[in-house]
């Protein structure tokens, strides 16, 4: 149950900020659900490991693939989906944490926060780069997909 109100939540935070990016209206269900399938697996993984690295790092995965697949099923640019869908995951709070702690002067609570911000953000891009390797690897399937689709709905009509 608590998977299924993490899913929603996210699938509304994420075509939220679409709206507010101005993402294209065709392009809102796409990001949505890779932001929700991502937030879960974060979420997921997150109750299995309690680190920062891992869960960021799967979600990053799921971002990449998803998006990826997306942008060509959707004809979008990949960047129309990624962004909305990683706004979740991006440590903004503990970037905030960080800064407050330093201009407080509390140099050792500004260290931890601030290497745990470039800790998620080093994820994150990791998590992309690997999914861009695998997403390249499975490319020429998923093109093969859609002409064998395209062909089928011609040829019916």
């Amino acid at each position: 149950m608590r998977v299924l109100v993490e899913f929603i939540v996210s699938l509304a935070s994420t075509v939220g900020f679409g709206l507010i990016t101005n993402i294209p209206r065709r392009s809102l269900l796409p990001a949505g659900i890779t932001g929700s399938v991502a937030w879960v697996a974060y979420y997921v993984v997150l109750q299995i490991n309690h680190t920062l690295i891992l869960p960021n790092f799967c979600a990053a995965i799921v971002i990449g693939i998803l998006g990826n697949v997306a942008a060509v099923l959707f004809k979008v640019p990949v960047n129309i989906i990624y962004v909305p869908s990683l706004v979740s995951l991006v440590p903004g709070g503990i970037l905030y944490l960080g800064m407050r702690s330093f201009t407080l002067g509390q140099e050792s609570q500004t260290t931890v926060y601030l290497f745990n911000t470039l800790t998620i953000a080093i994820a994150l891009a990791v998590g992309f780069v690997v999914a861009e390797v695998i997403f390249y690897r499975i490319k020429p399937i998923l093109f093969k997909l859609v002409s064998r689709e395209k062909d089928q709905n011609s040829s019916s009509n």
